[in-house]
């Protein structure tokens, strides 16, 4: 086998405009919701929901070790050969393309897959967090993918993984893995001051569990709606008095009132002279501004 070597003269922020890639990214949304409910079936309950979640690697996204029977199994997408790979500890795989193909047909493909391999599992098959959804057997409508842009998203996930790490490690108190959720499709990192949070009046078992302690959360998002391209989000929740009238870095940043999230566009950030020191600097601020006005008690929860 041929060996690459890294290649540091590479841009390692490429450009992802949403309209580009908008089709295969929906697409793509659904698969990652179909890889990620079986992880959800058969995984056991963690607070949060971080159960759930999927991880950035060196290929992909996979969902780490997944218990069935005896044994384990897991479900990588890998973005550099373009596979959807299912691999077990008894000694068996599958692999399948990841090729334009609908979702239905890409539902089935992947639950046969897992039947042959002996894995018998049942998901809810309707998709969650989306606007009008539909049952993956039925959804013929999305049905594309380009890799190029598939991997120019991955490839921004390790950008922003290495740096969301880099920010995670400067808190000692209790908080979250780096990690992708499916649903929303969003990398994301959260911090907890330790505190429960007020119930939400309304709130479905689901956000309850979510938001069930006081957070402050940033991650990356492809865009889609009002946002016209992908962006890197903070918010505190519950949100203390005075959050959005709180000056932070850096200066493209603001805040949406509709979302309630401060927002930094992704452009401004790989456009930025220090590409790195700007989503840090994003970070810290935002974070700086909810701890503050929240009262958490940093020095406790801070690395000194």
């Amino acid at each position: 086998m041929a060996a690459h070597a890294y290649n540091s003269s590479q841009n390692p922020w490429p450009e992802l405009p949403l309209d580009a890639w908008q089709d295969s990214y929906a697409t793509l949304h659904m698969w990652t919701q179909i890889v990620g409910k079986i992880r959800l079936a058969l995984s056991p309950r963690v607070n949060h929901w971080w159960e759930v979640a999927l991880y950035v690697n060196a290929r992909g996204l996979t969902t780490s070790a997944i218990p069935y029977g005896e044994g384990i199994f897991e479900i990588q997408f890998d973005f550099i050969d373009h596979q959807l790979k299912i691999e077990t500890s008894w000694n068996s795989r599958k692999i399948l393309p990841l090729r334009a193909q609908s979702v239905a047909s890409f539902y089935e493909e992947f639950m046969t897959a897992l039947k042959a391999l002996g894995i018998d599992v049942k998901i809810w098959s309707m998709p969650v967090e989306v606007p009008n959804p539909v049952r993956f057997e039925l959804d013929t409508k999305h049905a594309a993918y380009d890799p190029e842009y598939v991997q120019r998203w991955w490839r921004i996930l390790i950008l922003c993984g290495h740096i969301f790490e880099e920010f995670r490690a400067g808190f000692v108190g209790k908080d979250s893995p780096v990690h992708f959720f499916w649903g929303s499709f969003d990398l994301c990192v959260t911090r907890f001051s330790g505190r429960r949070a007020p119930e939400r009046p309304g709130a479905d078992s689901i956000t309850r569990e979510a938001y069930s302690h006081e957070v402050i959360s940033a991650g990356f998002w492809p865009g889609g709606g009002e946002v016209k391209g992908p962006a890197f989000y903070a918010y505190a929740a519950p949100e203390p008095a005075g959050f959005a009238e709180q000056k932070v870095r850096p200066a493209a940043a603001s805040y949406h009132p509709q979302m309630k999230e401060f927002l930094l566009m992704y452009d401004d950030v790989r456009r930025a002279a220090l590409p790195r020191q700007a989503l840090l600097d994003f970070l810290q601020s935002t974070y700086e501004a909810g701890a503050n006005l929240a009262g958490w008690d940093r020095k406790g929860l801070e690395r000194g």
